[in-house]
């Protein structure tokens, strides 16, 4: 069995919230391969990809609403025959596990607060559970990049380079992180990207595949952040470092 433990633990615990009478709520990407083999463990269950979806759920919770609409929008990432009228009374909270920990914590407390709205604080635990089911290897990176991200000023960082797969999700949140911050950031999936002409092919958090110039100042030091997604292989960031490192030998030779 060469599954991975943390996904064995997000199927164990939508298993738990079926044997408990529980509607499972997935924070992740309906069509993304875990998530679909995720879901084929649950009778009931909706999935939701984003705090504004999840706000969606809460408000149908607390206020009702146009139930055909609602079924209109989540028509691709709910179980059959679902019913939001009846299978939003007791939920358990379940994520894909390359997922952004912050927002799936968020998403966490604003269901909480929904139940405890609806139902009464004394009632909650009636009608919500979660556990947390975030990848140990997908959170150590992510941290690493928001402290890059705290001290990109302070550190003089020019760019952060995130290496990985382009159709992978864990890295495509490690490229949302300083993005969302402002900081120059380029995700790429192998060292063929950094051009010797000192352009760069990456993707960008819309999903672009773009080619722009790279280092905008190949005469003064560079400063730049690193990391790379849960399953990249360690030659592939060694391989993209040292096209950097070369095409800053290469411009220092030529000024000799």
């Amino acid at each position: 069995d060469t599954t991975c433990p943390w996904v064995s633990k997000v199927w164990n615990t939508v298993d738990k919230h079926q044997k408990s009478g529980l509607t499972s709520i997935i924070h992740g990407k309906y069509g993304h391969e875990e998530t679909i083999a995720t879901t084929s463990f649950c009778e009931d269950y909706i999935c939701v990809k984003n705090m504004k979806e999840a706000e969606m759920v809460a408000d149908y919770i607390v206020n009702g609403g146009d139930k055909e609409e609602f079924l209109k929008y989540f028509e691709n990432a709910v179980s059959e025959g679902f019913d939001p009228d009846t299978m939003l009374k007791k939920l358990g909270l379940a994520n894909q596990t390359t997922m952004y920990k912050k927002e799936t914590r968020a998403i966490g407390q604003l269901l909480q607060k929904t139940m405890m709205k609806k139902y009464g604080p004394q009632e909650v635990k009636e009608h919500y559970m979660e556990f947390d089911t975030i990848c140990d290897a997908t959170q150590e990176r992510q941290d690493a990049v928001h402290e890059l991200v705290e001290n990109a000023s302070e550190n003089d960082l020019d760019f952060i380079l995130v290496i990985g797969g382009w159709d992978s999700s864990n890295t495509a949140h490690l490229l949302e992180i300083p993005d969302m911050a402002g900081v120059r950031s380029f995700h790429i999936n192998r060292a063929e990207c950094i051009g010797a002409d000192n352009t760069i092919t990456h993707r960008t958090v819309t999903g672009e595949i773009v080619t722009e110039p790279f280092v905008k100042d190949l005469d003064k030091e560079i400063v730049m952040g690193v990391t790379s997604g849960a399953s990249t292989p360690d030659a592939a960031v060694q391989d993209s470092l040292s096209s950097i490192f070369l095409l800053k030998k290469m411009h220092d030779a030529s000024k000799e």
